[in-house]
This record gives structure tokens, C-alpha cells and sequence, in this order.
């Protein structure tokens, strides 16, 4: 990679907060806990995206990877920014019904009311949906590999989708930088679906407009039953707890730590430019053995392909990762290690930090 390209992606890293926004939300994803349950997909499914058009869209959706994902062939389908100076967008796709898989409908009533002996299946033939290629992976016995990634809408600071669209209806809330589809201004140009590289908006059939995680933000203000502030629906029902929530610029926040000092949270993709502030603690596995079970020193995740998600400073993180490991192992104390493993909601999700402010 040039020197050129390795100073854009230092850009696109940097954390710093958008024009206009006053603190910026984020969220920190740790790879090694996520199970592949389905819960978070499941828990945002039902809050935000049962019906009305949405039956194909998947909000907050966890693909296996290596794995071609949701929508399919979503990484080579385009978009973002052409450098980190954001001055000139990259073309992108609008993905076809059959890349994103369509909404099946299964045999529910013959099995459950009729008594059938078939097994549960789609009526008709299904040839590729959401999480199609479970658990799958690469690699070759012994040593096949693979791991769950979940996907929210990144939130970006530099979101392509917003400057896509011709009517300014997609925007940044100033509060907390959370991006959102002004439903009065869009007229479903699906200008913000061909922009986004993440592919993360979605357009409505039914009301001909666009939509998208909006980090469950009634959930943030305590719009409540009980009027609590809680965190997005994927993180609170996510049963390892991997997700942590909070402000990038809450300098005394775990977020914080991670992304900026420790340095282990990465985005995804960096390449396309539009500074995610949805991160990632990379994967890691044991190393790879023989067929008689002997352990051998190589890394049973490619970090070329690692690399191929988070760029360059995944080695550092995992190099890092692994030193805090082995310096618990020998009996010393390690704040990343700490922060990577409580559960302590009050740590876990920092929300009201700045509401006094």
C-alpha cells in the first residue's frame, strides 16, 4: 500500500467529530463474543421492521464471514468517498431483490394445524436470503475458520449516503451525529442506497421512501414506558453483551479507550472513506494444528484477510490484544483487558455523560 493510501487511512481513523454535531454517539462491537444467535437481528427486527414494505430489510443484520453477506456481494457493490477528502464520491450499485434475498413464505400451517410430517421449508424454492452462507467460512479440515460479523448503519461522520441525496433528506442529528431519513423530504430517489458502501438504507416499497437504523434514538432520549434511557435494542438483548455504546469524544469512556488510545477498536472498511463510528475488536482463534491434532504456529485467521476488513492497523491491534492477554496470564492487571470483559451496564453503556453538559 503507498504512502498516499496509508495517509488516507489514517484520516478516516482519526476520531474527530463532524461539522455542526455536538458529541458524537458510537458503538464498539467485540468479534470474539459474538455467537451468531441471531437475538440482536431478531430484537430490531421486531422493534422497527416487521412489516409495511420492510419484510426484506434487516436493519441490524450478523453474517458469517468469510461469507459473501447481506445484501450479497455487498463489499464490491460501491460507494463511499474516492479519498479521505471527501470531495468526490465513488459510484456505487443499487443491490437487486434477489441480493438482498426475498421474504420467503414457509409451511407453517401444514405442519402446525395439518398435521404434515414434512419438514419446515420455504413453499417455494429459495436460492439466497439474509445469512444464506452460515457458517461456512474458508479454509480447508483441520483447520476451516470462520466468525460472525454483525452490521448496524455505521452512523458515519463522513456519510456518503447523505451527500448523495438531491433533497437533503438524509442528515446528521446535531445532538449526538446520528444519521436519519427526514421521511417528509424523501421522495425514494434511492440516490442514498447507491451512495451508502455499506449498504445500510433501504427503500420502502410501500411508502416509496428510504429507511435505516436510526440507533434506536427514542431509546437514547427515554421515550420509554418508564422513561429510562436504555441502549439500542441489539445491544441490550445481545446475550454475551459484546456491544458497548457511548460517545466517541467522552474522553473517560470505554469507546473512548478502545478506539483511541488502545487503538484495538477498528472500523470497517476504512477504504471507503466515510469514518464508520460503528468499531470492531478484530477476531482471534486458536492457531491451526495437523492431523494428528499437533499444534503449529500459524494463525488459524488469515490476517491478510483480517486486513482485507479493518485495514493495516488490524496487526497492531491484535499484537496488542495479545500482549495485554499474556501479561494477565502471568498475574498483572490490564485496564484493556478489563474494559473488553465487564459487565457492568453503568460502564457498558455510557448515555447520559454528556446531558448536563
Amino acid at each position: 500500500m503507498s504512502s498516499q493510501n496509508d495517509q488516507s487511512q489514517s484520516e478516516d481513523t482519526h476520531i474527530n467529530v463532524a461539522d455542526g454535531v455536538d458529541h458524537q454517539v458510537a458503538m464498539v462491537m467485540d468479534l470474539n463474543k459474538c455467537i451468531g444467535c441471531q437475538t440482536c437481528t431478531i430484537a430490531c427486527k421486531s422493534l422497527w421492521t416487521e412489516g409495511g414494505g420492510r419484510e426484506y430489510m434487516y436493519w441490524n443484520n450478523v453474517e458469517t464471514k468469510p461469507g459473501e453477506g447481506y445484501p450479497r456481494g455487498w463489499e464490491d457493490s460501491g460507494g463511499g468517498w474516492e479519498s479521505g477528502e471527501h470531495k468526490e464520491r465513488k459510484t456505487g450499485e443499487i443491490p437487486s431483490e434477489e441480493e438482498y434475498g426475498r421474504p420467503w413464505e414457509f409451511n407453517h400451517s401444514e405442519i402446525m394445524y395439518e398435521g404434515s410430517d414434512e419438514p419446515l421449508r420455504p413453499r417455494e424454492g429459495a436460492e439466497w436470503g439474509p445469512n444464506w452462507d452460515e457458517d461456512q467460512g474458508a479454509g480447508e479440515y483441520p483447520n476451516s475458520y470462520y466468525f460472525y460479523l454483525p452490521r448496524i448503519c455505521n452512523h458515519c461522520t463522513h456519510p456518503s449516503c447523505v451527500e448523495a441525496c438531491p433533497r437533503s433528506a438524509l442528515y446528521k442529528r446535531a445532538e449526538d451525529g446520528i444519521v436519519l431519513v427526514d421521511q417528509d423530504r424523501c421522495r425514494g430517489y434511492r440516490y442514498c442506497v447507491e451512495g451508502c458502501p455499506y449498504k445500510k438504507v433501504y427503500y420502502n416499497t410501500v411508502s416509496k421512501n428510504s429507511e435505516k437504523c436510526i440507533f434506536c434514538y427514542p431509546r437514547l432520549e427515554g421515550e420509554g414506558p418508564d422513561g429510562e434511557t436504555y441502549a439500542p435494542a441489539c445491544a441490550e438483548e445481545c446475550p454475551p453483551q459484546l456491544r458497548l455504546v457511548g460517545f466517541l469524544d467522552d474522553e473517560a469512556g470505554p469507546i473512548y479507550k478502545l478506539v483511541e488510545e488502545y487503538e484495538v477498536a477498528l472500523p470497517l472498511h476504512p477504504e471507503f472513506h466515510t469514518q464508520p463510528n460503528v468499531y470492531y475488536i478484530p477476531p482471534y482463534a486458536p492457531p491451526q494444528h495437523t492431523d494428528e491434532g499437533e499444534t503449529v504456529d500459524v494463525e488459524r485467521i488469515p490476517r491478510q484477510y483480517l486486513e482485507e476488513l479493518f485495514g493495516e492497523r488490524v496487526h497492531d491491534a491484535l499484537d496488542t490484544i495479545e500482549r495485554e492477554r499474556q501479561r494477565v496470564r502471568q498475574g498483572g492487571e490490564s485496564e484493556l483487558m478489563e474494559l473488553l470483559q465487564h459487565k457492568n451496564p453503568a460502564k457498558q453503556y455510557r448515555l447520559e455523560v454528556f446531558e448536563d453538559a
